[in-house]
């Protein structure tokens, strides 16, 4: 069984070989190859031959790193969103390209590894003034929005199929450190339909059904395992959600993904990287549906010396569990 097998059989709840390795986004590309990836608006000044080009720069750059890591999927640049006025998020590429680039991986990658887009369908929380002003006083517009959300991220997923994803992704953010974002009847109304219609579709597409949301989701987790949703990534030890606590209320309905703290990962030291890894790899022993990973994006301020101590932990294991 490869790394590609693996991450199928857990997102299953199956136990695979050993608890394969992905990461919701990782931004140290070019940190491990010593190359560079061509994104953002560097990408925008090249001309239609020059982007091709870069397409499988990058993908032969993404490819060799994860070989020499060990990561059983990947997931593809996204399209450009805005962290505040100017300044864009690092791993994406504008209008079609991301399906473009996803394609060209799955060209080069053949069946090693399994390739997750981030298409979206599942409305986030937004801390907007108007957004929640809509919720308790327009609620029939936010029931629109949702709809919205839905066609948008399943006419995506589609786009992302046919270039060669198997697992699509919608980076649902409805919760922060305090907990959920949503009232229950809110979540009721707003969310959790559209997470199994979303799901459901991906089903039927061919694909397997991701969900990301920071915060702490520990008191809807039981609601969101009845749905059909595959797997879920997170599981914020920073918004206090603990790891085995959340397998104990889902079981074998849904993956976790997780969820080595990213502020450890950032701050270290790698011993301590290392021993918070590897003790979470033993905890967990032999059960099913766990993708190792940090607790969200790997960014480029992550030492690399703290990364490595995390792999070291995993490639360790199952020898760290009895």
């Amino acid at each position: 069984m490869g790394k590609a097998d693996d991450f199928s059989a857990v997102l299953t709840c199956q136990a695979g070989e050993r608890v394969p390795l992905w990461e919701l986004e990782f931004h140290a590309w070019d940190l491990v190859y010593g190359g560079h990836l061509t994104l953002e608006r560097e990408f925008e000044r090249l001309s239609d031959a020059q982007r091709e080009a870069a397409l499988y720069r990058n993908a032969e750059i993404i490819l060799s790193v994860c070989a020499e890591i060990g990561f059983a999927a990947v997931t593809g640049p996204g399209s450009y969103w805005e962290q505040a006025p100017g300044e864009l998020a690092y791993y994406v590429l504008p209008d079609d390209y991301p399906e473009r680039q996803i394609a060209v991986l799955r060209e080069l990658a053949g069946d090693e590894i399994l390739l997750v887009a981030n298409a979206g369908g599942v409305m986030a929380a937004s801390y907007d003034v108007d957004f929640c002003e809509m919720l308790y006083h327009a609620p029939e517009e936010v029931d629109l929005l949702a709809q919205q959300t839905l066609a948008a991220g399943l006419e995506k997923a589609r786009r992302f199929r046919d270039a060669g994803a198997e697992v699509v992704m919608t980076a649902s953010d409805i919760a922060d450190n305090n907990g959920l974002f949503f009232n229950p009847q809110q979540m009721d109304r707003f969310i959790l339909p559209y997470l199994e219609q979303w799901s459901d579709s991906v089903h039927q597409m061919g694909m397997f059904s991701l969900m990301h949301s920071d915060g702490n989701l520990t008191p809807c987790l039981e609601r969101i395992a009845k749905t059909s949703l595959d797997a879920l990534q997170g599981i914020d030890p920073v918004a206090g959600m603990n790891l085995l606590e959340s397998k104990e209320i889902v079981g074998d309905r849904l993956c976790l993904c997780g969820n080595v703290d990213c502020g450890l990962l950032v701050s270290g030291p790698p011993e301590a990287v290392y021993c918070t890894t590897a003790d979470l790899l033993a905890r967990w022993g032999k059960r099913g549906g766990l993708v190792l990973g940090a607790s969200n994006a790997v960014q480029r301020e992550v030492p690399l010396e703290n990364y490595h101590a995390m792999i070291a932990a995993w490639k360790a294991y199952p020898h760290c569990s009895s």
